[in-house]
């Protein structure tokens, strides 16, 4: 193996290693299959190249190009020309995914899931990391600068992930690159014969300077120590460094405590991934759920609640954290003459779904889960503590399902004083549009209930406003007053604008984060997904306590309590478990009472199973679509090198030595002419066969501005070829490889930088192909049909093809 194709050898291999740094950081390795193999056609196609050899700025053009084409065959096939070629949509698609891989990698934590824009994430940045490398150390033969790139692929994977056998991924990356330095070392010396040794050692030696077996310690040896010592060196500094903790968001939530009573919940705002869960191309699935409830549409399962509006934002504010209580305390405000039933749910998290919350119905009265939990009693929410998330998580929870009357909520009192100041507070940057609209909205109504109605109403049904989910996320004074007028948005908008104006008409607000309840599945259970995602407010009402309000349209369910056609004094009976359900914790609802009438017309309901909580059904990309895809990458790239592949093989055979008999020697003289011959037609000078070999050659050489050296050799070619044909007694030349050589040289140097491109990727005497399978067609033609004509169409084909050659 020569130099050069070790060096490039150690690139590739130092690459893959310091990629291994990102495999805690998505789920599989399958990616890595993916890059492996698009990385190695990469330094396939550098290799070609500089054997051809293109310039070194060429070389690089060419596997860019080759790995924007394979990017696109792999992620963006639907959307290029004929499947490949890159062209606008593709390049379009392309980026696409990485905003969507962006917005999911602010989304997930690690290990994220693989999805399409992560997957284009790692394997393009692989990939790309390759080239850098690729182009450093071999094409420009710069090694040591190649460590750069690969430092910065794995300081980007060890700043993201948690820290897992970070050391192990460290010495895989470090080891890479001391390869790659060592293939250079020797490339090097190689280059200078044998190694200066120094001083001989032995007993009585001289020092000649050129021994190998002198005790000198070589160049290759010395480099080896200092890279050792660095490697020493980069592992022990980081035990006197700070760590920095924190997961693929930047910090694994709120919450320091670990005995009881201690720590604080910061303000942590869970909105700025919304917004992308909600315009996901595919509603990947988050959780699932079984309950005994009657009514699977009332169960929002809540996040955390946003309670403090700054003007530029809602957040939740700090609290204090507690240890989770056996029993949670009775819910704020709610008194005993409301209608309230408790229901049991099993809960299990997709280990795709990685939050610091957990999710919860509410109002929660108990709460059974396994890890590291702190409870937040203010917004009766639980947080994970000490990196603790929601990845995988299965738990059991005991909520209260509260259905107020209307007459109750209308003859609710005035809150306690101290909660009423805190929730009604408004910055002074909002807007009076904001206040006014309010007042118009909600004028001649007789209570707060009633304006509680009228603004959700509004909001839902009466305003014109547009549901839309691309509207800019602004949560600020501004944005509110823009949606107002506008009128389009999303549940964001719609519930922080309606928290805010109930503010304004003193009525205690805040927005709750969460999940609607989700799709109903065939086997009963309930699936959540990311489109699930949303934002509601929740007043509150003295007696009743924080209540939900839907003033989103199209989007979740419009509570019993606020409909104009349910004014009953009692509460429904919608939430009611059944008989069974009500004794066994996690009873499933019957297909009958929990499936809505819409699925249960088409059929999607199906018989209830066992008890306990369905597992996620998330799945990753086959490794048989994996494998397909690079195949059918790794075919089509040898299509388009098809020619280039045929022209090295051509010439390789041409100017190769067989044969040592005067006839073999012949052979080979007239091989290099030809050689010659094509290689000026590849560079513009079509062959003519009416001249001699000595006119042919001085044409050659006029045409192609040979200089004096490259004109040589091309007359001396041409003599041997005339010895050949026409002399008695023929003395074939040595010598031939070299002077076809210098031909080319001296041709490439006259031609421009386009006409040499196209000399190497699209040489024009590979029609010779063309050529030799109509030959063969005709000979086939006439052995198996008789068909006599078949030879003047391959004629009428040579003639049109060097008229246009």
């Amino acid at each position: 193996m020569s130099g050069r194709a070790r060096l490039a050898l150690s690139a590739y291999a130092a690459t893959l290693l310091a990629a291994g740094a990102l495999i805690p950081l998505v789920e599989g390795v399958g990616w890595l299959v993916q890059a492996a193999v698009l990385l190695g056609v990469q330094s396939g196609v550098g290799a070609l190249a500089r054997r051809v050899p293109l310039a070194r700025t060429l070389t690089v053009a060419a596997q860019a190009l080759v790995t924007l084409v394979l990017l696109t065959l792999v992620f963006a096939r639907d959307h290029a020309l004929f499947g490949a070629v890159p062209g606008p949509q593709a390049v379009m698609r392309l980026g696409e995914l990485l905003v969507a891989g962006g917005e999911d990698v602010g989304t997930y934590s690690a290990p994220a899931p693989l999805t399409d824009g992560i997957k284009l994430m790692v394997v393009g940045g692989v990939v790309l990391i390759g080239l850098v490398v690729d182009a450093m150390a071999v094409t420009f033969r710069s090694a040591a600068p190649a460590g750069l790139p690969l430092l910065a692929l794995y300081s980007v994977a060890a700043g993201l992930s948690d820290g897992g056998a970070g050391w192990l991924w460290f010495l895989l990356a470090a080891s890479g690159y001391l390869l790659l330095l060592l293939a250079e070392g020797r490339d090097r010396l190689s280059q200078w014969g044998r190694v200066f040794g120094g001083t001989s050692r032995t007993r009585g030696g001289l020092a000649d300077g050129l021994s190998g077996a002198g005790g000198g310690s070589s160049p290759v040896r010395t480099g080896r120590r200092i890279g050792v010592l660095a490697l020493g060196i980069a592992l022990v500094a980081p035990l006197a460094l700070p760590a920095l903790d924190s997961g693929l968001l930047g910090g694994n939530g709120p919450g320091n405590g670990k005995g009881s009573g201690g720590g604080t919940i910061s303000a942590v705002n869970p909105l700025v991934s919304l917004q992308n869960n909600l315009n996901q191309p595919e509603n990947r699935e988050v959780m699932t759920y079984r309950s005994n409830i009657e009514n699977p549409q009332n169960l929002y399962l809540r996040i955390l609640a946003l309670d403090e509006f700054n003007g530029s934002e809602w957040r939740s504010s700090t609290r204090r954290l507690t240890d989770v209580p056996d029993r949670l305390p009775q819910p704020a405000g709610l008194g005993g003459d409301v209608s309230v039933t408790e229901v049991r749910t099993n809960i299990s998290a997709s280990r795709s779904y990685q939050q610091t919350y957990l999710p919860l119905p509410y109002p929660a009265s108990e709460v059974r889960v396994g890890g590291r939990w702190r409870y937040e009693p203010e917004g009766r929410t639980l947080v994970g503590d000490d990196g603790q998330t929601t990845r995988g998580a299965q738990y059991e929870v005991g909520s209260l399902v509260v259905e107020p009357t209307a007459r109750q909520l209308a003859a609710a009192p005035s809150p306690p004083e101290k909660l009423f100041r805190e929730y009604t507070q408004l910055p002074g940057s909002l807007p009076e549009v904001v206040a006014e609209t309010a007042a118009q909205v909600t004028e001649g109504a007789a209570n707060a209930y009633e304006r509680a109605v009228k603004l959700q109403d509004w909001f839902a049904s009466e305003g014109g406003f547009t549901y839309d989910t691309t509207v800019t996320s602004g949560t600020g004074s501004s944005a509110i007053a823009r949606f107002l007028r506008d009128k389009e948005g999303f549940c964001v908008h719609f519930s922080f604008s309606m928290a805010a104006m109930a503010r304004t008409l003193g009525i205690p607000a805040r927005v709750a984060v969460g999940f609607t309840p989700g799709t109903l599945k065939s086997n009963g259970a309930i699936s959540v997904g990311l489109r699930d995602a949303h934002a509601w407010p929740e007043l509150y009402f003295e007696g009743v306590g924080w209540t939900r309000f839907e003033p989103t349209p199209s989007r979740g369910s419009t509570p019993s309590w606020t409909r104009p056609e349910l004014p009953t004094d009692t509460a429904s009976d919608a939430a009611e478990p059944s008989a069974d359900a009500s004794t066994e914790p996690s009873a499933l609802p019957s297909a009958d009472d929990s499936c809505p009438p819409l699925l249960r017309q088409e059929g999607g309901c199906g018989p209830s199973q066992a008890a306990g909580a369905a597992g996620p059904t998330d799945r990753g990309t086959p490794l048989g679509t994996v494998l397909l895809v690079v195949l059918a990458a790794v075919l089509a790239l040898a299509l388009l090198l098809s020619p280039l592949l045929w022209r090295i093989r051509t010439r390789s055979r041409r100017l190769g030595s067989a044969g040592r008999t005067p006839a073999d020697a012949a052979a080979r003289t007239l091989a290099a002419w030809r050689e010659i011959t094509d290689t000026a037609w590849d560079h513009g000078i079509a062959p003519d066969d009416s001249l001699t070999p000595r006119k042919a050659a001085a044409r050659i050489v006029r045409l192609g501005r040979l200089d004096t050296a490259a004109a040589e050799s091309v007359h001396r070619i041409a003599g041997s070829v005339e010895q050949v044909l026409y002399a008695p007694e023929p003395r074939p030349a040595g010598g031939l490889a070299g002077d076809a050589a210098a031909v080319r040289a001296g041709l490439r140097a006259t031609a421009g930088r386009g006409a040499r491109l196209r000399a190497t990727l699209l040489p024009r005497s590979s029609v010779r192909v063309v050529w030799a399978v109509a030959d063969r067609r005709t000979a086939l033609a006439e052995r198996w049909a008789g068909r006599a004509g078949a030879g003047r169409w391959t004629a009428r084909l040579r003639r049109l093809t060097r008229q246009h050659g």
